[in-house]
This record gives structure tokens, sequence and C-alpha cells, in this order.
């Protein structure tokens, strides 16, 4: 097990075209992932008021739910086939699937609930969940443990990015003179587009391939009770981590601010949390991962208790910013901290998607508080 590690971490090249191409395809990956799941706000309200008036808001939130779920939890299936050497065959299906949901999402008709439930739930869940994982495991082999969090910090800064651009674009093309079918297509092929361009960019490198199976690598972590901490208290995290992501906007609308100001008051989270996660790197350096990770968790707690006192416009533009911030440091440093925690990196998708396994179990509750 030394040799395999000594081995992964040797010689890797800390830069150069192949590696910062990587990052750069990998950055893509999350920008349309995570960050295109995002935007289903802007569906869900298009579905509620346009599309589906038929269903509850509640059944058309499964969708948005679902797609979260699936893209957290395939992980379980992703890490390990990313450990055995599957990296760009994950890759591809992955993006294949999720152009094809989207396109086909686009021929759904008004009242067509379980195709687009289909397509947008479970196909482009299934085909996220194939690249997550890989996309932010990969860059470990092209940098060495000293610039890891920062190269990951930055892949991950896609989300946020995602989560800015993709909500305002949807909202035009669904709201405005394009309509639904040719404002998703359009939307489809720009992502598609992207996910071209990531696929071209991503490069492995030829490392040892896993000395042990998937059940050896469980059994190992449910035996590391710092892997087992680590664990619980990520998925305690997601339990506070959206609130408010779901409340931010509807409390300032509550107290009299601005309904147009209150829309972009989740831009202004998003921003900061891009800025959050692109400055995680020289943070972590500096103070540590773990340490990073507990301030991040502390002040997140703070800034939310801290809402009781929204009241004008001022404090949800300061809580909207402290909590993007640091919100996005503590998402920023999870794949970081799960790499610090595993000895061996030829386990680190197996690990990946034995924690994301719990983590992401919440946001199939997430339909429940729509």
């Amino acid at each position: 097990m030394p040799a395999s590690n000594s081995q992964t971490e040797a010689s890797p090249p800390d830069g150069g075209f192949r590696a910062w191409g990587t990052v750069f395809g990998c950055f893509l990956v999350q920008f349309c992932g995570f960050g295109y799941i995002s935007s289903f706000g802007v569906y869900q309200d298009y579905y509620t008021r346009v599309y589906m008036t038929n269903y509850p808001p509640s059944a058309i939130s499964w969708i948005g739910a679902l797609t979260s779920f699936l893209t957290v939890n395939v992980t379980l299936i992703s890490g390990p086939l990313y450990d055995r050497g599957w990296f760009y065959r994950l890759m591809i299906v992955g993006s294949l699937l999720q152009s094809l949901s989207l396109f086909t999402l686009s021929f759904t008709k008004p009242g067509q609930f379980y195709l687009a439930f289909m397509a947008q739930g479970v196909i482009s869940g299934f085909g996220m969940g194939l690249t997550y994982a890989p996309s932010i495991a990969v860059v470990s082999q092209h940098f060495s443990s000293r610039k890891r969090t920062l190269v990951m910090s930055l892949v991950t800064s896609g989300t946020p990015l995602g989560s800015m651009i993709h909500p305002i674009m949807l909202n035009n093309l669904l709201n405005g003179t394009v309509g639904f079918a040719k404002g998703v297509r359009a939307s489809a092929g720009f992502v598609s587009a992207l996910l071209l361009i990531a696929c071209l960019s991503v490069r492995t490198r030829e490392l040892p391939a896993p000395t042990v199976g998937y059940t050896v690598v469980a059994r190992k972590c449910s035996r590391e009770v710092l892997f087992i901490l680590m664990t619980v208290g990520s998925t305690l995290f997601q339990t506070g981590f959206y609130f408010p992501l779901f409340y931010l906007q509807l409390d300032s609308t509550k107290h009299g601010i601005d309904v147009n100001f209150s829309f972009y008051s989740l831009v202004i989270m998003n921003a900061a949390c891009f800025i959050g996660r692109c400055m995680t790197g020289p943070i972590a350096a500096y103070a540590g991962v773990l340490n990073s990770t507990i301030a991040s968790t502390v002040a997140c707690s703070a800034i939310i208790i801290s809402m009781i006192a929204l009241n004008n416009m001022a404090s949800v533009v300061v809580l909207g910013l402290a909590y993007g911030y640091f919100s996005g440091v503590f998402i920023a440093l999870i794949v970081p901290l799960v790499a610090v925690l595993t000895p061996d990196l030829s386990e680190l998708g197996a690990r990946m998607g034995i924690c994301f396994a719990f983590t992401g179990t919440y946001h199939l509750a997430l339909s429940r508080n729509s």
C-alpha cells in the first residue's frame, strides 16, 4: 500500500498544458453539472405557471430533487469505475446522457410530466453522476498535495458560476419570445458544446491500478474514525446548507424589500460563493484543510442564525455575501478533505462515492420543502 501511494504521489507534473487543460475541462463539467441543476428553480416556476398547471408544485419539485440525488449518489458507481481506469468512458457516456436528456426535454409537450421526469430527472441525473466525482478526482493525478486543494477548489468554482449564468439565460429564453422548445434546445446546445470542449481537454496520467476491491475500501472506511466523523459532519452540514438558498429571497420579500432586488439576492450569494471557492486554495494552504473546514462551518452557522436580523436591503446584501463566501469555502473543501484522509489515492474515487452516498441522501428531502 505505501509503495502504491508513493508511486502515485512521486512525480505529478504540478502544472503544464495537460494538467491545466484538465483543470479547465473539469471546471466546465462542474459548470454544466451542479451549475445547471441550480437553474431548476426557473423550470419549477415555468412548469407550475405555464407548462404543467395540472400538477402541484410538490410533484414538480421531485424532478429537481431526483436530479440532485442521482448526481451525488451515482458516485457509488462512477467512483470505483474511475479508480479502475474508466475515466474517459465515464466522461463520454455521462456527457452524452446529459446532452440527450436536454434535447429530449425540449420535445416535451405541455402536461407531459412523466416525460420531463424521465428526461430531466432520471437521465440527466444519471449522466451528471457519471461525470461529477471523476471530474474532481482526476486533478489529483496532475498535482501534488501542495497544490491539490487549490486546483480542486478552482474546479468546483464552476458550480456557482453556472448557478449565476444558467438561471438568467433560461429565464430570458423560457419567459421571452423564444418559448420552451427552442429555449431548451438553445440551452442544450450551449451545454453540449461546453461538454464537448471538456471531453477534449481532460487527460489522465498512467497510474497504478487499485490493488483492493470496493468492499475492502468500504470496510477500511468503516474502521477509520476520522473518515466517519467527516462523513457525518458533511451530512449534517447539508441539512442546513440550503436554508438561506430557499428562504433568503422569501424573507427579504416578506420584509417589504423590492421584489426585483430580492430575485438578485441569490445572484449575489452565488457570486460570493464563486469568490469563496476560488480563494479556498490559498487559505487552506496557510490554515490547513481541516481547520478551514471547521471555521467555514462555524461561520455558516452564525450567519444562518443572523438571518433573524434581516430587515432592510443592506442586511440582505451582507448576509448574501457572507453566507455565499463561507458556504463556498466549505463546499470547495469537501473533496480535498476526503483526499487528505485517503492514504492511497488509488482509492479516492471509491471513498468519494461512499462519502457522497450519505451526504446526497438529503437531496431527496428537498422536494418536501418546496
